[in-house]
């Protein structure tokens, strides 16, 4: 199977829509998502990458600097404005780009792990982080399952794999998951479900390879293995009204922006900037400002990412519960 025969005929994005912030194409009233609650506040660590995938949503590379790396001296700044004004977060999230490529990234996870938040770091498992091997022993040694990694491995098999992350890509991230998963940090994996192979199928491919390789991880539990839909802004998606609520079921609090926030750096900026969440780093029409404070407005769900993603694929980045 290939990605090209996994695809299925679709049109592309309707050049009407995703404009305005209050309405849809056809007039409705666009749908929008209230913060409840900050239980998850991401960190992008910057867009360098060792890899340059075929579908990265944010089209890290190893050239890409457009995020730029956050330090840990502005980590600081947010940890000390969610102590300050009693925000209920419990989690934090580092993405990238790869993580493990930003210099400073122990010293901003361990500054969250002190203050006794949850990490969650996303990597993909190969030589940056395994470079860092025995900073990750200390962290995993002082606060054990407040620090969790989840690692990148798009399907179960080396060749669907790599047609997502390049040659030798297997053989580079398998080792780094085996590593963590025999060392006993808190691990999960992340997966796409781009392949049209039915859900159970592919949990099952996973279960298989988790087995034979003894990495443990329990394909089963989703929260273990995340199945991610696939984000495309080029292809046509409905606009989610206000109606569409009641229509589709699907209640906004629970919607990932509903509980979460990003900051950025972008390259050139002299302080970071918070955005809706991980899916946006590019917008500038969705920033809040440079501060958790200024980041309690409403979001317009206005972007193919809010309703692919978010709204009809019930996607989050997070494992808070």
């Amino acid at each position: 199977m290939s990605i090209d025969a996994a695809e299925k005929e679709v049109p592309p994005l309707d050049p009407a829509k995703f404009h305005d912030p209050e309405v849809t194409a056809d007039g409705s009233a666009r749908a929008k998502v209230a913060l409840k609650r900050l239980e998850t506040l991401w960190f992008n660590t910057g867009t360098l990458c060792n890899l340059t995938c075929v579908n990265c949503y944010i089209e890290s590379s190893p050239t890409n600097d457009r995020l730029v790396h956050i330090t840990a001296e502005e980590v600081r700044t947010y940890l000390d404005e969610i102590r300050r004004d009693d925000w209920a977060t419990r989690e934090i999230g580092f993405t990238g780009g790869e993580p493990f490529m930003n210099p400073e990234i122990i010293d901003c996870m361990e500054a969250c792990l002190f203050q006794g938040l949850e990490v969650l770091v996303l990597t993909n498992g190969m030589r940056p982080m395994t470079k860092r091997r025995d900073e990750l022993l200390r962290l995993n040694g002082t606060y054990g399952r407040k620090l969790k990694i989840r690692v990148s491995l798009d399907h179960y098999t080396p060749a669907l794999h790599e047609l997502e992350r390049g040659a030798y890509s297997w053989e580079r991230t398998l080792p780094g998951l085996k590593w963590l998963s025999e060392h006993g940090f808190h691990i999960s994996v992340a997966g796409r479900t781009l392949w049209a192979e039915p859900e159970d199928s592919l949990r099952a491919g996973y279960a298989k390879l988790f087995t034979v390789e003894d990495i443990r991880v329990d394909a089963w539990d989703q929260a273990e293995l995340v199945l991610f839909p696939e984000m495309d802004e080029t292809i046509d998606v409905p606009e989610i009204t206000e109606a569409c609520w009641e229509i589709l079921g699907v209640d906004p609090d629970n919607v990932m922006c509903a509980t979460s926030r990003m900051v950025v750096k972008r390259k050139g900026a002299d302080r970071p900037v918070v955005l809706p969440c991980t899916l946006l780093p590019y917008d500038t029409g969705f920033e809040f400002g440079e501060t958790l404070a200024e980041a309690t407005g409403d979001v317009a769900l206005n972007h193919p990412h809010c309703a692919k993603f978010c709204v009809l694929g019930g996607g989050s980045c997070s494992i808070a519960k």
